[in-house]
């Protein structure tokens, strides 16, 4: 089997970002509409800033009791997310979601917002492909 870039994962990809400033309530919403479980969180030149995801909303909104339509992505957001270039592989998105402890990963070329994976874009055999190398690394 041929390792998938993420080139070929985003190709097609219009990826849902929005403003630092927009709402929580407004991103929410976005996700809704979009059925995404992510927002990339740009700042003014464009660049990304950040990442919301329904766990942010969940853990660093609805549990803290702040007002969706009032609170600002900036202040809920992950800062600063782990990104990857196109040029990777799936096996490596895998890897970097699963020693992360996250479900997406924006990728990135230089500055440029190119969209995001998640755990759910790869197939069974990429997903076996790193369960077999995690089984094999347990046994040495």
């Amino acid at each position: 089997m041929i390792p998938r870039q993420m080139s070929d994962i985003v190709r097609k990809q219009n990826p849902l970002t929005l403003p630092e400033s927009a709402s929580v309530q407004q991103a929410c919403r976005a996700m809704r509409d979009r059925r995404v479980g992510a927002v990339l969180v740009t700042g003014a030149s464009g660049e990304l800033v950040g990442i919301f995801t329904g766990r942010d909303a969940v853990c660093r909104a609805l549990a803290e009791g702040v007002n969706p339509a009032l609170t600002t992505l900036a202040s809920v957001m992950t800062r600063k997310p782990d990104t990857m270039p196109p040029g990777k592989t799936a096996i490596d998105a895998l890897r970097m979601m699963r020693d992360g402890g996250y479900r997406h990963v924006p990728v990135i070329d230089g500055t440029k917002i190119v969209g995001i994976v998640s755990s759910g874009d790869f197939r069974g055999l990429e997903q076996a492909r790193l369960d077999e190398e995690t089984g094999l690394w347990e046994h040495i």
